[in-house]
């Protein structure tokens, strides 16, 4: 099975075109790095409008039927910063630790990592998660970091999502170690087909 991933990046100014978005192809290309199984995408630029948020969610996971949705923007303290809020409206789950170490990862890189919101939640079958807006913070965030010589310093929630997929219905997903390297306990690891 085909993993679909639903991008949306959330952003007043981008979605009206004042500047270009740096999100959704930031985790195009990380993804296309980062995956071995095969995979897809359905992308959306919206404004911060927590209805617009929310219908957009819903849609991904239940229409489209997205196994992933990975939003960008809209998690700070600003007025219009209404991404978590949306997210848990729709949520039939939440999944408190990935926010919890979604933050942990970027206090790694800068102290303002504490004003974050993002959260994590299930609805369905999906796995939808609030992720940074800056293409830099996303890679961090998803793959964690290195040092110098290339050792795993700090790691990545990817590392966890595709167990969390299998447990909800989703594709059996595969990652390209040298990124990022999917954990499952060895009771749920697959044979690689031949």
């Amino acid at each position: 099975m085909e993993l679909l991933i639903g991008l949306v990046s959330i952003s007043d100014r981008a979605s009206s075109g004042v500047y270009e978005d740096k999100g959704i192809p930031a985790l195009k290309d990380w993804f296309s790095a980062a995956l071995s199984s095969p995979w897809r995408m359905e992308t959306r630029l919206i404004p911060d409008e927590q209805a617009v948020i929310e219908k957009t969610l819903r849609e991904l996971c239940d229409e489209t039927g997205c196994h992933l949705v990975l939003t960008t923007g809209g998690t700070g303290p600003a007025p219009r910063d209404v991404t978590p809020e949306a997210t848990l409206a729709i949520a039939d789950k939440v999944m408190p630790g990935f926010g919890e170490e979604m933050r942990r990862i970027s206090l790694s890189f800068v102290p303002t990592a504490i004003l974050s919101r993002q959260v994590g939640v299930i609805r369905g079958k999906s796995l939808i998660l609030n992720l940074p807006g800056q293409p830099k913070a996303i890679r961090e965030t998803l793959e964690g970091a290195r040092d110098a010589e290339g050792r795993l310093i700090v790691t990545g929630i990817f590392a966890a999502v595709p167990y969390c997929l299998d447990l909800i219905g989703g594709p059996y997903v595969e990652t390209v170690d040298a990124v990022v390297k999917a954990f499952r306990p060895k009771s749920a690891l697959r044979k690689p087909a031949q």
